[in-house]
C-alpha cells in the first residue's frame, strides 16, 4: 500500500543529476568562503567625526582630557580608548566618560611631557559591529619619532573569519527554516511527509541554532582583543549577554525551541494525517476491487449455498456499512485546515519574531526612521526566505523526492505566486533600505557599501530573469502519474528475470559437458536458486544490486518523461546557484560601513580639519543643559585664528548629529595670563543651527579660554570651554 512521501531512493548510488547538483552547491559554498574570507575584516558602521584635540594638531600644552565624537551612539567600556606618550607609556586614567550626544571622552594623568602622543580607540557601533583606529597629536612640538600603534583590528583576525562565516550561516539557516517550511504550508502540504524537504527543514534549524550559538561564544572577542581563546572566557560572555547584540542572540536561541516544537507537529502529525488521507483512499479502491471480483465470481459459477449466502451477505454488509457513514469532522478535511491554520499562525509568529533579532541589532535599529525601518525590514527578509527557502526546497522536490512522491503541477504554480508576491515585497522594502543607508548618487557610486549594492541589485536583475524562464516552464508543466507498486515490482521482476534466465542458460551450458541433458535441467534448477541467493550470497549481491539500478532507471525516467519538468529543474538549478552567490553578498553588505554614513564623516573631517596654511581653527564642545532636547555638540570656527579681526561661524547639532536650533548661543574670550576679558561676542543666526559673526578682534597672541554659552530653553543653560592658541 503506497504512503505518500515515505517511500524511498533506494541505495544504490544517486542518480547522475543528483551528483551534479551536489558537486555545483559544493562549488557554490566554496565561492562564498572566498567572498567571505575577503569581506573582513569588516568595516565600521560609526565613524570618528571629530576629536580634540583634533588629528595632527600641535597644542602648547597637555590636555587634560581626551574627547571623540562619533556620527552615531557607540558601546564603550573601560580601556575603549587609550592614550600613549612619545615613550610608549600609557598615561590615561582608563575610566571612560560619556560627553553627551555622540561624544566620550578618556582623562589624562597631569605633568605629560612635550612631544607626539598617540591615541587609540575601538568600540562598537549601534548596529553592533566594532569601530577601530588611531590617531596622533603633539604638544608644544611633533616627536622626531611616534610610537607605533598597538595592533589592534577589530573584527579581524581568525575571530573575524569565523565570525563572518557564522553570520552568513545564519542566514542561510533562516532561509532554509522559514522558506521550507512556508513551502510545505502554502504550496505542497504533501511534502511534509517527502523525506528529502524533512531533511532540508530540520538542516536550516541545525545551522541557524549552531551558527547562532557560535555567534554569541565569539562576540566577546570579536569585539574586544580578537583572540581566539577567549571564546569560552565566562566573563566575556557575561559582558555580552548585557548588550543589545547579546540579548538578540538569546532571543534567538529561545525562538528556535519554539521552532522545533513547530517542526515536530509539521513532519508529524501533520504529515501522518497526510498519509492517513492517502492511506484510506487507497484503501477505498482496493476494496471496490475486492467487491467486484466477488460479485463477478458468483454470478459466473452461479454458487448457492452457505459460502455464496455468506459472500453475499459480506458484500450486503460493506455497502450497508458505506451508506451508513456519516463524514465526520476529520474526514471532510476540517481538522487538516485547522491544523494549517494553526501552523502557518505559529509558525508566523516565530518567523518574525526570528527576522525581528535581526533588525534590532544592525542597519534598521540605528539611523534614520528606526521606527519604520525595523518592521520593514522584518517583511525583507521574511521575503527573502518565503523565495530563496522556497526555491531550495522545489529544488530538492524536483531532484530529490521519490518517484511516488513527485510533486504536483499544482504546487509549482502556487510557489510561482508566492515567488511573486516576495519579489514585490524585496522590491518596495529595498528602495526603502537603499535610500536610507546611501542617500545620494556619489555615495552609491562612490563608496563599499554602494559598489556591493550595485552588485546586489545586478543579481537580483539576474535571478527574476532566470525566475521569469521558470515560470514558462512551470506553464508547460502537465501532471505526470505516479508510478505504482505494481510498476515498481514490474521493474525489479524483469531485472530478475534476465538474471536467471542467463544464469540458468549457463548452467544448461555446464551441464551439457557433464552428464547431458538430464544434468542440465539439474543445473539449471541450481541456477536459478543461486539465482535467489540461497546458495551463492556474493551472486544475490550482485542480483540486489543490479534491481536496484533498474529501480534507479525506472524512477529517473519516470521524473524526465515531462519535458517541462526537464527544463524547470535546470531553471531551478540556475536559480539557486545565483541565489547562493547573492545571499554571499547581502551579508558582505550587512558588514559593510553604510554610504551615507561616509558621506557624512568625510563632511565632518573636511569641516574639523586644521587649516595649516591660513591658520583657521575649529573646536568642537559638547554640552547638556539638562533639559529636554538639552544635549548636542557645538563647533567653533574661527578664520584666520590670527591677531586682529576674524570671521567667526557657530554650528550647533542635535544627538543625532543633524543642525539644531537653539533659543540663544554667545561667545567669550579670556586670556588669563594677560588679564584680559571675557570679551563677549553675540553671533547672528543666519540658517537652522548656523550663527555667524564678522570683525572679532583678538588684541594679543596667546593661549586663549574660549567660553559658549548655550541655552536651549527658558531655563535651561550652561556653559562651556576650551583653550585655543590663538596667533
Amino acid at each position: 500500500m503506497r504512503r505518500s512521501g515515505v517511500a524511498r531512493r533506494p541505495a544504490g548510488g544517486a542518480a547522475p543529476s543528483s551528483n551534479r547538483l551536489r558537486a555545483l552547491l559544493l562549488l557554490l559554498l566554496a565561492t562564498v568562503t572566498a567572498v567571505l574570507a575577503g569581506a573582513v575584516p569588516v568595516s565600521a558602521h560609526a565613524a570618528l567625526t571629530g576629536s580634540d584635540p583634533q588629528q595632527g594638531s600641535v597644542v602648547q600644552e597637555a590636555p587634560s582630557q581626551i574627547s571623540l565624537t562619533f556620527s552615531e551612539k557607540v558601546a564603550t567600556s573601560d580601556g575603549s580608548v587609550r592614550v600613549y606618550d612619545p615613550k610608549g607609556k600609557q598615561v590615561d586614567t582608563g575610566d571612560m566618560v560619556d560627553l553627551g550626544g555622540n561624544s566620550y571622552g578618556v582623562k589624562l594623568r597631569p605633568g605629560q611631557p612635550d612631544g607626539t602622543f598617540t591615541v587609540t580607540y575601538q568600540v562598537v557601533s549601534a548596529d553592533s559591529h566594532p569601530v577601530s583606529g588611531a590617531f596622533t597629536f603633539s604638544v608644544g612640538a611633533p616627536s622626531k619619532t611616534t610610537v607605533p600603534v598597538p595592533g589592534q583590528e577589530a573584527g579581524g583576525g581568525v575571530v573575524g573569519g569565523l565570525y563572518g562565516s557564522a553570520r552568513y550561516l545564519s542566514y542561510a539557516g533562516f532561509i532554509l527554516l522559514v522558506g521550507g517550511a512556508t513551502f510545505v504550508l502554502a504550496c505542497w502540504q504533501r511534502g511534509a511527509g517527502v523525506r528529502p524537504v524533512q531533511r532540508l527543514v530540520v538542516s536550516g534549524w541545525l545551522t541557524l541554532a549552531v551558527a547562532t550559538l557560535a555567534m554569541l561564544l565569539l562576540r566577546g572577542s570579536y569585539t574586544g582583543s580578537g583572540k581566539l581563546g577567549d571564546v569560552f572566557d565566562l566573563d566575556l560572555l557575561s559582558d555580552v549577554l548585557q548588550t543589545k547584540t547579546g540579548a538578540a542572540l538569546i532571543s534567538r536561541l529561545l525562538l528556535l525551541a519554539a521552532a522545533a516544537l513547530f517542526i515536530a507537529v509539521l513532519f508529524g502529525a501533520y504529515a501522518r494525517r497526510d498519509e492517513e488521507d492517502d492511506d484510506e483512499d487507497e484503501d477505498e479502491k482496493d476494496d471496490e476491487g475486492v467487491k467486484d471480483v466477488e460479485e463477478s465470481e458468483g454470478a459466473e459459477e452461479g454458487e448457492e449455498g452457505v459460502e455464496g449466502g455468506l459472500r453475499e451477505a459480506d458484500v450486503t454488509k460493506g455497502v450497508g456499512s458505506e451508506a451508513d457513514d456519516e463524514p465526520s469532522e476529520a474526514d471532510d478535511g476540517s481538522y487538516q485546515r485547522d491544523l494549517t491554520f494553526g501552523l502557518a499562525i505559529g509558525g508566523g509568529v516565530v518567523a518574525a519574531g526570528l527576522a525581528a533579532s535581526w533588525a534590532m541589532a544592525e542597519h534598521a535599529s540605528t539611523g534614520l526612521q528606526t521606527g519604520l525601518a525595523m518592521p520593514l525590514d522584518i517583511l525583507h527578509l521574511l521575503a527573502v526566505a518565503a523565495w530563496l527557502g522556497g526555491l531550495a526546497t522545489l529544488l530538492v522536490a524536483l531532484f530529490r523526492a521519490p518517484s511516488d512522491a513527485q510533486i504536483e503541477t499544482a504546487a509549482v504554480r502556487r510557489f510561482s505566486r508566492v515567488a511573486f508576491g516576495s519579489v514585490l515585497v524585496l522590491t518596495a522594502t529595498g528602495i526603502y533600505q537603499s535610500w536610507r543607508q546611501v542617500g545620494t548618487w556619489s555615495a552609491l557610486t562612490g563608496t563599499s557599501y554602494g559598489q556591493l549594492l550595485l552588485v546586489k541589485i545586478g543579481l537580483v536583475a539576474v535571478l527574476v530573469g532566470i525566475a521569469w524562464i521558470s515560470r514558462r516552464w512551470t506553464a508547460q508543466l502537465v501532471e505526470a502519474p505516479a508510478p505504482t507498486e505494481e510498476d515498481r515490482e514490474k521493474a525489479t521482476g524483469d531485472a530478475a528475470d534476465d538474471d536467471a534466465s542467463a544464469s540458468a542458460g549457463a548452467g544448461t551450458a555446464g551441464a551439457g559437458d557433464d552428464a547431458g541433458a538430464a544434468g542440465a535441467g539439474d543445473d539449471a534448477s541450481a541456477g536459478t536458486a543461486d539465482d535467489d541467493g540461497r546458495d551463492d550470497p556474493e551472486r544475490a549481491a550482485q542480483l540486489a544490486r543490479q534491481r536496484i539500478a533498474v529501480a534507479t532507471a525506472r524512477e529517473k525516467r519516470l521524473r524526465d518523461a515531462d519535458p517541462g519538468r526537464r527544463g524547470l529543474r535546470r531553471s531551478v538549478l540556475a536559480e539557486a546557484g545565483v541565489a547562493v552567490v547573492l545571499l554571499a553578498v547581502t551579508t558582505a553588505l550587512t558588514s559593510t560601513e553604510p554610504g551615507r554614513t561616509v558621506e557624512e564623516a568625510k563632511a565632518a573631517n573636511a569641516a574639523v580639519a586644521p587649516d595649516t596654511q591660513s591658520g583657521a581653527l575649529a573646536l568642537d564642545m559638547s554640552f547638556d543643559t539638562g533639559g529636554k532636547n538639552g544635549k548636542g555638540v557645538v563647533r567653533l570656527e574661527i578664520d584666520p585664528a590670527r591677531v586682529g579681526a576674524n570671521e567667526m561661524h557657530v554650528y550647533v547639532q542635535g544627538p543625532d548629529g543633524k543642525a539644531h536650533d537653539i533659543p540663544e548661543v554667545k561667545v567669550a574670550f579670556t586670556l588669563e595670563a594677560k588679564d584680559i576679558g571675557p570679551l563677549p561676542v553675540v553671533p547672528d543666526h543666519i540658517a537652522t543651527g548656523h550663527w555667524t559673526a564678522d570683525g572679532v578682534q583678538i588684541p594679543m597672541a596667546g593661549d586663549w579660554n574660549i567660553e559658549v554659552t548655550v541655552r536651549t530653553s527658558d531655563i535651561d543653560q550652561v556653559t562651556v570651554s576650551k583653550n585655543a592658541k590663538i596667533g
